[in-house]
């Protein structure tokens, strides 16, 4: 059965009446690790790690589709997290003050991609 992990509270509260979610109060690179953390357990990534082309210095919040324990491991998603934990260590994440709207902004946008995939 699939599930979401996520850092983005508007997904868990908008979302976790049709599937399971796993909510973590962590970074967004905290997120891929998360998920690297899963792949190696068996499971299979259902979405991109770095889905919308938004760069992750652009944003706080990231949802990540994974589906249950497979046998094994699935090659195809460890390259894919270990590629995208790789990009998002390429970006500058900048320290600046944003402003409680554009978090607001940056949560619906999260939504609204992985609500696409559902």
């Amino acid at each position: 059965m699939r599930f979401l992990l996520t850092n983005n509270t508007l997904v868990k509260s908008k979302l976790e009446d049709k599937i399971r979610i796993e909510f973590c109060d962590i970074s967004l690179k905290e997120i891929l690790f998360r998920a690297r953390d899963y792949v190696h357990m068996g499971y299979k990534l259902m979405s991109h790690p770095l889905s919308g082309s938004i760069k992750p210095n652009e944003t706080l919040y990231k949802t990540i589709m994974l589906d249950d324990k497979i046998e094994g491991l699935d090659m195809q998603s460890l390259k894919l997290i270990e590629n995208s934990i790789i990009m998002a260590n390429n970006f500058e994440v900048r320290d600046i003050k944003i402003l409680e709207q554009h978090k607001e902004d940056m949560m619906t946008v999260d939504l609204s991609i992985i609500s696409g995939r559902l």
